[in-house]
């Protein structure tokens, strides 16, 4: 089963979609924050988005671009203002098609076939946490927060990953060492202070200061 993300803030048409789409199949989360369409996003682990050009807070545009720096997933704009300018913007952002307004559900579910079909022939999609707005993608090493990305090392992308899966849970200096160590890299205690020193600098130059807390003689935490 194919999972869709659908941001579109008109409720009448999005649960239209939302019920065409689940007859046939599809898995369909629909945006219910639309402060943070990343974060529903990144939750929801889509496969492809509808996305809606003319959005509270911030435009389709926006997201879009948000979208394209953490995924490649396919992506979808819907939108009434489908002037050629919209739609050459949309491709320009990363879109991979463009449905004008009003549309009939039967050509919308027909694309969505279209495209789910050709990207995912080939197998997976991407591996993506998410934590206080930050969007930490398994698969290239990319930490990304706010429009400003970087890149880790092996260890700082596994040590991150433990510390967001386990956000507001502390995670012992041991059970971190413990992971690395199946992971065939030998870290001592010196050692792991060292990237988690060097990791906390990289989140501190995109912005995320303090994210990781030290909770004395038990360990760390993402907060």
């Amino acid at each position: 089963m194919y999972r869709i993300f659908l941001a579109e803030d008109d409720e009448v048409l999005c649960s239209l979609i939302k019920k065409h789409l689940e007859s046939w199949g599809y898995q369909v989360t629909a945006a219910e924050d639309f402060a943070d369409i990343m974060g529903e996003f990144v939750r929801s682990e889509p496969q492809l988005v509808l996305l809606d050009l003319k959005l509270p807070y911030f435009n389709g545009f926006h997201w879009c671009e948000e979208i394209r720096r953490v995924s490649q997933v396919p992506i979808i704009f819907l939108s009434s203002a489908a002037d050629d300018m919209n739609m050459v913007m949309a491709m320009s952002r990363g879109a991979d098609d463009f449905v004008a307004k009003p549309f009939n559900l039967e050509v919308l579910s027909a694309k969505v076939q279209a495209i789910l079909r050709r990207t995912y022939s080939f197998g997976s999609s991407g591996n993506l946490l998410e934590h206080r707005g930050a969007v930490l993608n398994l698969g290239s090493g990319n930490l990304s927060y706010q429009g400003q990305s970087v890149e880790l090392t092996r260890n700082e992308l596994r040590i991150l990953n433990l510390l967001f899966s386990q956000a507001g849970n502390v995670v012992s200096r041991e059970a971190i060492m413990q992971m690395l160590w199946e992971n065939d890299d030998f870290v001592d205690d010196n050692t792991l202070t060292v990237n988690i020193n060097r990791l906390r600098r990289k989140l501190e130059g995109i912005g995320l200061k303090n994210m990781i807390l030290t909770r004395k003689g038990l360990g760390y935490m993402a907060q």
